[in-house]
This record gives C-alpha cells, structure tokens and sequence, in this order.
C-alpha cells in the first residue's frame, strides 16, 4: 500500500488517513519521543494507514504507550479501538466528557449515521469499544510526560464540541488542535498560494462563543505551530486566529438567515450559501472553479450546515 508520509521535524511526522477516501484530509500525528504517541486515529479505514506509516518510520505498534484523540468525533477516534488491537501496551489518552463513549460507542454510532446516512457503514465501520482500564482521562490543565525533556499539556478547549481538548508540545511550541479553531486547506491549496482557515460547524455542540474563547485560549499561549486535524500543520499561527474571527461569525450569518427566511430548508439553503460564500473568497483570489479544493469545501459546508442549524435549534428552544 505504501503510507503517506509528511516529516514535520525530527519528533513529529503525519500519516495521511485518507479519511472519506480522500488525500489530505484527516492525518494522525506520531510523536516519537521515549514514550512513543499518536494523536488521532481517524476512522477505522485510517488504521492500515497508521500501521504502514508506522512500519515505515522502523517504529514498532508494540512500542506506542499513548494514543491521544483530541475528540471522539469518528474521524478522529473512530479507529482508537481497532488501533489498540495491534498497539498492546498503548492506552488511550480523551477528554473527560469523552470518555464513557469510547467505552460504549453506541450513542456515538447513533450520532454518526444522522450526519452520514447510508455511507456510515463503507466511512465507519468497525467501531470497536475500548476497554475503561486502557483509558486515560486528562482535565484542564493536566500533563502527559512522554519524553525526558517532553511533557504534553492539555487544554480544555470547547467550540467544536464539548469534549474536546488541544494538546500543547512544549518542544515543538506547537499545539494540537482538532477541530476546535477550524480545518486548514493550505495542502489543499498550495498548488496556487493560497492559504484558507475555516471553522468546523459540525452537529450537535458547536457553540461560536465558546468556539471564539477557545481560540483566544490558545491564542494567549503564543505558539508558533498550529497541528490541525484537517489537515497538516500551519506555521502562519497569526493568519489562522485571524481568518476564523473573520469566518466564524459570516456562517453563524449565513445560518440566522436561513432560519428566518428559510424554515423549512434550512440545511440546504445553508450549504449552498456558506458554498458560494467561500467559492466567491477563492475566486476573487484567483483560484479556478475546477480546482480540487472544492470536493473537500462541498462537504464541509454540508456538514457544518448541520450544526449551524441544530445550534439554531436550540437557541429557539431556549427562548
């Protein structure tokens, strides 16, 4: 199969999941240090992928201690489970609100089939339960010590969703993200110089206010690398805070408006103008209507149009 590798620097290397089939899109991040640590999984699909990467870099699925998922959404913790079968001696590291359903995946799964449908199963499939003695829970604040001059710090960082957490690399200076400030298309995008942040609107927790402290949290640690799970790192830390403040609150825009104006197609006319919202960007950036980018861009707006309308939801039910 051959793994696609990315060499970050000495420690730190991603592995290309191909998540949803596609290149570029979710990545796991080994961190190779005494105690050798992959952030995120991805989807089972992603396994044989982690693995080959692994065989690649000469490092063994015995020798992992850690696997760290930032959130329990199944594009990135979906294949926790299946990975810890060939990672005896790895435990996995998740947020406290995460924890209980990686040990029974069943609300999860539930969860997933309502965004992805039919496709849940060919994306998804298997989502293996964890065992609760090979989970580890890391609050706000605490620490991971995985190398003699390493230890991992980690934030609670909600937005995105409730149990999310980033993950600080002192060595590095660099902070793994998730979701929480958004999906970074620069790989998607270097071909024409382009550089484009947007924020992750999934169902059922995104919050653009808790969305927007989060990021000014991170912000105030003054880290000069940004790991996203979607996808690769960006070193242009400033550019990124700046493009989702500008970001967040159009979409927020775009699906207010629908609510109002369109109740009774809310997804739909969401999609398509968060898509044209963005295409219109590109376009006036230079960027052709036939370029690669937009497959990955039509189905983020799908999705985010999801959470933008359920959060809309629940502001009305509130009331």
């Amino acid at each position: 199969m051959g793994a696609k590798l990315k060499r970050l620097d000495e420690r730190i290397t991603l592995i290309d999941g191909f998540d949803l089939g596609l290149a570029n899109r979710t990545g796991s991040y080994v961190i190779n240090e005494e105690e050798l640590t992959i952030v995120e999984t991805g989807p089972s699909m992603s396994v044989p992928h982690i693995l080959e990467g692994l065989k690649e870099l000469n490092l063994h699925p015995q020798d992992v201690k850690y696997i760290i998922v930032t959130h329990i959404h199944l594009d990135h913790a979906g294949g926790a489970g299946l990975l810890l079968n060939d990672c005896p001696n790895a435990r996995v590291v998740v947020h406290p609100r995460g924890a209980k359903h990686l040990v029974d995946p069943a609300r999860l799964i539930q969860g997933a089939k309502l965004v992805y449908g039919e496709d849940f199963d060919r994306l998804f499939e298997p989502v293996v339960p964890i065992p609760e003695n090979r989970i580890i829970i890391k609050n706000d604040k605490e620490t991971l010590t995985v190398g003699k001059n390493c230890t991992l710090t980690f934030y609670d960082t909600p937005g995105h969703s409730y149990h999310h957490f980033s993950i600080y690399d002192p060595v590095s200076n660099g902070i793994f993200t998730g979701d929480t400030i958004g999906v970074s298309y620069d790989e998607s995008l270097k071909d024409v110089g382009i550089q484009l942040y947007l924020p992750s609107t999934s169902p059922n927790q995104f919050n653009p206010d808790d969305m927007l402290r989060s990021l000014e949290r991170i912000q105030r640690l003054h880290v000069s690398k940004i790991y996203f799970g979607h996808f690769a790192e960006s070193e242009h830390v400033d550019e990124v805070y700046k493009q989702i403040k500008q970001w967040l609150p159009q979409f927020v825009k775009v699906g207010k408006e629908a609510m109002d104006t369109q109740p009774g197609s809310v997804q739909k006319e969401v999609t398509k103008n968060l898509y044209q919202l963005i295409k219109n960007e590109l376009r006036n950036h230079g960027v052709p209507d036939d370029h690669p980018v937009y497959e990955f861009i039509k189905l983020d707006t799908s999705v985010c149009a999801m959470g933008l309308f359920d959060y809309f939801q629940k502001q009305q039910k509130n009331r």
